[in-house]
């Protein structure tokens, strides 16, 4: 079972989709990927964006560890039916509303955003079947509608390629843990 690690939240166990369709983060990657963004301070009060929500358990973590507003983007009906009930459990935790849940494809759901929207860190767990073009096409579309020191971090297998990076947006850390890769990225100093 999935658990929130740290937080106001902390200990509390989350619901998880039925079925093989998304594969939950393990508890020991999201406590590496947290511990790192922790030594990042980008979560205190942060706008956090989870793309490919599955059960919403990496945005959920974001707003028990202090994140001001997260919003949670899933396409499946099912998985999206999850995220509602993690965020219920985190935003009574909390007394307010923090998590919002969109039941949406991605693309879309960033196409449709205000031009002024921004985000302080981005995290996309994307289906392993997911094309490199549709991928490529979302972190384009994201590049834009990052705030100064934001951070993106995408969760892949670790036999996938390094997801071409657009303009705007460059790597700056990666690391494997057996079948799971993290990729981290900031938005890229403006060309002089």
């Amino acid at each position: 079972m999935s658990r929130i690690i740290a937080g106001v939240a902390g200990g509390a166990g989350l619901a998880n989709v039925p079925g093989d369709k998304t594969r939950p983060t393990t508890d020991r990657v999201k406590e590496a990927l947290f511990s790192r963004l922790d030594s990042y301070g980008v979560l205190a009060g942060a706008r956090v964006l989870d793309l490919f929500a599955g059960s919403g358990a990496l945005g959920v973590e974001s707003a028990s560890r202090g994140a001001a507003e997260v919003d949670l983007v899933e396409q499946s009906d099912k998985a999206a039916g999850v995220c509602r009930k993690n965020a219920e459990l985190v935003n009574k935790a909390l007394r307010r509303t923090v998590v919002r849940v969109h039941r949406s494809g991605v693309q879309p759901f960033l196409d449709r955003l205000h031009p002024h929207d921004r985000w302080d860190l981005v995290l996309m767990d994307p289906p392993y079947p997911l094309p490199e073009a549709e991928l490529a096409q979302v972190l384009d579309t994201l590049a834009p509608r990052l705030a100064e020191g934001a951070v993106v971090v995408i969760e892949r297998s670790s036999r996938s390629p390094e997801p071409r990076w657009p303009a705007g947006l460059e790597r700056f850390a990666e690391k494997k843990y057996g079948e799971t890769m993290l990729w981290y990225a900031e938005p890229a100093p403006p060309a002089s």
